[in-house]
């Protein structure tokens, strides 16, 4: 019998006899998606969600529902890539699981960090992610009927997500648009003007369960 089958050059067999199982990680690491390419793609992911929906906020659920297996497999795939072996450990700690989603996570994402990060003052299990500007929102226009709708619901579920993968369960994570507090004074100027330059800031509301809290506790004593 003959050998094996001549390989022509293609799809499943290119020219230079290398595969995608051949590339390296890290090759692709700093390319960037088109603006234009991921809008047009996030806006029919969002008439997708919208259909036969109830509300609102069902349909920010049915974001969040799209974000969450993208959050599991990034957890993975930024820990597989970083370049120092310290650092493809898995977070053990709250703080530093943190650190990673406003770091790591938001660099791939967003080719910046986040701009805050935050402990809630009446909630010990909550913290909160701020974004000045979110992408998912900067090319979304909104009938008035759904002023309310936040779309960064989607970036939510890529937290929860993140946060479940690396094995510190949430009672959810939710995306909700800043209103500004008016004071007197200066502080009412100031926030007038934080209005003007950030009108689609955003937190990142991320509640943590309470096993989360007991473990987090019992490694701060050790």
């Amino acid at each position: 019998m003959s050998g094996a089958p001549n390989q022509t050059p293609g799809l499943r067999y290119p020219s230079n006899k290398k595969t995608i199982y051949d590339r390296n990680l890290n090759r692709s690491k700093n390319a960037e998606l088109s603006r234009a390419a991921f809008a047009y793609l996030f806006v029919e992911m969002i008439s997708y969600a919208q259909q036969r929906v109830r509300g609102i906020a069902d349909l920010e659920k049915r974001l969040n529902t799209q974000g969450y297996p993208l959050g599991l497999r990034l957890l993975d795939l930024l820990l597989t890539r970083t370049a120092n072996p310290l650092s493809s450990i898995r977070p053990t700690r709250i703080l530093p699981l943190l650190q990673f989603i406003a770091q790591t996570l938001w660099r791939h994402l967003f080719a910046r960090p986040a701009d805050a990060l935050e402990r809630s003052e009446s909630d010990s299990s909550q913290y909160m992610l701020f974004d000045n500007e979110p992408l998912v929102n900067q090319y979304i226009s909104l009938p008035r009927e759904m002023s309310q709708l936040n779309c960064a619901a989607f970036v939510a579920g890529i937290i929860e997500g993140v946060c479940d993968g690396a094995g510190f369960a949430t009672e959810g994570v939710s995306a909700h648009s800043v209103a500004e507090q008016e004071g007197g004074g200066g502080e009412k100027e100031k926030s007038a003007k934080g209005a003007e330059l950030w009108p689609g800031k955003t937190v990142f509301l991320i509640k943590f369960k309470q096993e989360v809290l007991e473990r987090e506790e019992i490694l701060g004593r050790g």
